[in-house]
């Protein structure tokens, strides 16, 4: 295992935080993020964007260099925000997005659209400039090892199927969207195997990752547990 520094990229402290869809990253790292006092950037939610975009515009998600010209034409950013409800607020051209990120539509392409490399590298780029200015906790799938390989904390968060399946099922439900448990079931694997397979920056935890699995864990241990590590 290569020696990293105490601080990331622009002499910052990060924190990678990787999983598969319902382990819990965006709510552990959020928490996390109001612990430490540090912002927090969910990626995902930039190719969440992407991906409604996407829709919005008809692109065949499947299009890679149509789905990389939309990003190009109208760039996806994502700006920490300590007072939006989850640190972050998030904008394609001029127009900001909200929960319609998380919408069921967008869930299943937004594994297919993230799969593009062109895409990938268009907001790498992006989310790398935001670490050089700031420190910053960010959760994704290629953190540790593509966008933050130096970051000097790096999670692997993990649960069973069956947890993440109902996981997302509350959290679809507290917006109103009733969701039948085996279609749930079975995009999350789809996710998963999409997520793991793909050609570029596959879903894996980096060498140097501390793999963490949250099942049966409540939010509050997760957080202590990296907390520790973070302040360690």
């Amino acid at each position: 295992m290569r020696e990293r520094s105490r601080l990331g990229m622009g002499g910052f402290a990060h924190v990678a935080i990787d999983g598969p869809a319902g382990s819990g990253k965006t709510t552990v790292a959020h928490a996390l993020a109001r612990d430490l006092g540090i912002l927090y950037l969910d990626t995902g939610a930039m190719y969440r964007a992407v991906a409604l975009a996407t829709l919005h515009a008809g692109i065949d998600p499947r299009d890679g260099a149509a789905v990389a010209a939309l990003a190009r034409a109208e760039p996806v950013r994502a700006e920490p925000d300590r007072d939006a409800e989850r640190g972050f607020r998030v904008f394609v051209g001029a127009h900001e997005f909200g929960q319609e990120l998380y919408a069921n539509d967008v869930s299943r392409v937004v594994s297919t659209v993230a799969a593009h490399a062109e895409l990938r590298a268009i907001l790498v780029q992006r989310q790398r400039a935001i670490a050089a200015e700031r420190a910053v906790i960010m959760a994704g799938r290629d953190i540790g090892t593509v966008v933050l390989p130096d970051a000097p904390t790096k999670i692997f968060l993990t649960a069973s199927v069956a947890e993440r399946v109902e996981r997302r099922r509350a959290e679809l439900e507290a917006r109103g969207t009733i969701v039948d448990r085996a279609a749930l079931h079975a995009e999350i694997v789809e996710r998963d195997a999409l997520d793991t397979t793909r050609a570029t920056a596959p879903l894996v935890a980096a060498a140097d990752a501390v793999e963490i699995d949250s099942t049966g864990l409540s939010i509050d241990e997760v957080v202590a547990r990296i907390a520790a590590l973070v302040r360690a």
